[in-house]
């Protein structure tokens, strides 16, 4: 139990800015099992996001509250998954083979393709969000619960592929280690537990989207690079989510 408390103390401290270092020391070994907690830091990031998006749709016209909320979560998180898209866009946009693709993603500086590409998934974001005809309240929760459902299936990229870089060459200075079977009961019940709570019965199905992404994303992953990055981690998760909300759309069309 204690160990699995520091996995999820170094799974915040690694997915948010919250300074809990100055609390206590977490194991170094915690960090390359920080995914065991990232759909439970998603409940901390997901609600941050729904509850700026509720109060604020309050005093502002709702496009302007979706944006807010991401702008919460961005400065939560220090914009780590919009890094983890860009770099991937440009890697895998710009990069002809494997070892192009990791030197491009490696470069800090942003390119072309990733600054259009983040361009185009905000768009998309704050398009289809405030478009959903559901209420403030029932947007906020399915805000909130779309971030750890979007975890849980980005998460599984460590238990299917292997890590393409030397620790040395990580951002975080580590590889992530694959989940032992409780560690991966865990994500999957903080994963779904707040969709199957706070999503009507009829949006259950949109459940499907990120789970076909995710693994459609993998295979190109593995057919590109032969495994993943962590850029690939924070694009994974993005990607899946903004399918989650268009995966609602196709079910209320139907």
């Amino acid at each position: 139990m204690k160990r699995l408390l520091y996995d999820i103390l170094a799974s915040l401290t690694l997915l948010t800015r919250l300074p809990l270092w100055r609390l206590c020391r977490i194991p170094d070994d915690s960090f390359s099992r920080t995914v065991n907690g990232w759909t439970l830091t998603g409940w901390l990031t997901g609600s941050v996001m729904g509850g700026v998006l509720w109060l604020s749709s309050q005093i502002f016209p709702i496009t302007a509250a979706v944006v807010l909320a991401f702008a919460a979560r961005t400065l939560l998180t220090g914009a780590l998954h919009e890094d983890g898209l860009g770099d991937f866009i440009d890697g895998f946009g710009g990069g002809r083979n494997r070892e192009k693709i990791l030197e491009i993603m490696k470069d800090s500086r942003m390119g072309t393709y990733g600054t259009i590409g983040l361009i185009l998934y905000y768009s998309l974001a704050i398009t289809l969000i405030p478009s959903l005809p559901l209420s403030k309240e029932a947007l906020a929760l399915t805000v909130g619960a779309a971030d750890p459902l979007c975890k849980l299936t980005a998460s599984q990229i460590v238990n299917v592929l292997p890590y393409v870089r030397k620790a040395s060459e990580s951002k975080t200075g580590t590889v992530y280690s694959r989940m032992s079977l409780p560690a991966w009961l865990l994500s999957l019940t903080a994963g779904v537990i707040p969709a199957l709570l706070w999503l009507p019965r009829s949006l259950w199905p949109a459940s499907v989207m990120p789970l076909l992404t995710s693994a459609g994303l993998f295979l190109y992953f593995r057919h590109r690079i032969g495994g993943y990055t962590g850029d690939c981690c924070g694009a994974a998760f993005l990607m899946s989510e903004l399918s989650f909300y268009a995966g609602i759309w196709i079910v209320l069309a139907l």
